[in-house]
């Protein structure tokens, strides 16, 4: 585990080997147990039709995953989305908007796109039918099983899995895998991890759920921009160069790892998933990029920490800049496509034509 400033308790309990870990861990199973026979007993309400979602009037794909935070939701979604723009669609992003960062990550990575914050995901996807989208994708929505979709896509990370699938709150799992069954589709994702830690993790899940589509996605470091003019430059800058790590994620230590194969000497600041960054932490942060610049060094965020720094880093200071991301996949193409294809022939006759 990194042990740069403001990682959580809680990561340090899930992802750590140590005795004190351990121990803590122990002591959450009745509370562990607790959250999951409540979580299966909402399912089973559902299976059986006691709840029922809500018609929502648009195809709707969800990407979800089991754990909390560090998967590659926001990026994966905002390709998904992508995706069903290039072939004529008229997508519209909804989800939650925990935070203010992630509805600007999707606004910067699909710009023009029609994004849709709302708690309540039905809602939300009749605001976007009434703005004239005729396909909804759905940021963060496996549990959410009120809003009617057309297909689950989940996703698991190869650079987070323990081999084992604690449940909250001793383990980051909201589910066990055996939600799994309610998916259309699986997507293994690396950032940092070997492609063979990805392919042994969706072999695994291959075995497990036959019949079950699993891709492997690798969500990759495809450049340096710098947050205030845009300018981009290669990642291969960073090799040899001290560089002042700034993130706020779900996996903190997937960002320095990316860093640190590019070569860069890296000093982890890690603060914890969606923080809201004070003046003070700004202030001490500005202060640290000085003293790296002053080292032939640079400061380094996500875009997810770009949006929410950038605007109100000190101007006079050295200039702050973020990894872009592409998202590469390795294998499972043809699932994903056909689940696209899904979802873009759901569309209503009319919207269809249109497209």
């Amino acid at each position: 585990m990194p042990k740069g400033r403001g990682v959580s308790l809680a990561e340090r309990v899930w992802y750590g080997d140590d005795a004190a870990a351990r121990l803590v861990r122990l002591g959450l199973l009745p509370a562990a147990a607790l959250w999951s026979g409540i979580t299966a007993a909402r399912n089973a309400l559902y299976d059986a039709g006691v709840f029922r979602p809500d018609e929502a009037g648009l195809p709707a794909i969800s990407i979800g995953n089991l754990s909390v935070g560090g998967t590659g939701k926001t990026p994966f979604a905002a390709w998904m989305a992508g995706e069903l723009q290039q072939r004529g669609c008229r997508p519209a992003i909804v989800l939650r908007g925990y935070g203010d960062d992630e509805p600007e990550v999707h606004r910067r990575l699909n710009p023009g796109m029609l994004v849709i914050v709302d708690a309540d995901r039905s809602r939300g996807v009749r605001a976007a039918a009434s703005r004239g989208a005729d396909v909804a994708v759905l940021d963060d929505a496996f549990q959410h099983r009120k809003a009617r979709r057309l297909v689950d896509v989940v996703l698991l990370s190869a650079d987070r899995w323990t081999g084992r699938a604690r449940a909250l709150p001793a383990g980051p799992f909201r589910e066990g895998l055996g939600a799994l069954r309610r998916a259309a589709q699986v997507v293994v994702t690396r950032k940092a991890a070997p492609p063979e830690a990805a392919a042994q993790l969706a072999l695994k899940l291959s075995g497990a759920f036959p019949g079950l589509p699993v891709a492997q996605v690798h969500l990759a470091p495809s450049g340096l921009v710098d947050a205030a003019s845009g300018e981009v430059r290669a990642i291969s800058t960073l090799a040899g160069r001290p560089v002042l790590a700034i993130c706020g994620v779900g996996d903190p230590a997937a960002f320095s790892a990316q860093l640190r194969a590019a070569g860069a000497d890296v000093a982890l600041r890690a603060f914890p998933d969606h923080h809201p960054f004070a003046d003070a932490d700004i202030e001490e942060l500005a202060a640290e990029a000085r003293e790296f610049a002053g080292r032939g060094g640079v400061a380094m965020c996500t875009l997810k920490d770009a949006v929410k720094l950038s605007p109100r880093w000190p101007s006079g200071e050295p200039g702050l800049s973020f990894v872009s991301q592409q998202v590469i996949v390795e294998t499972g193409r043809a699932s994903l496509d056909q689940l696209l294809e899904t979802v873009i022939h759901a569309r209503k006759p009319a919207a269809a034509a249109a497209g």
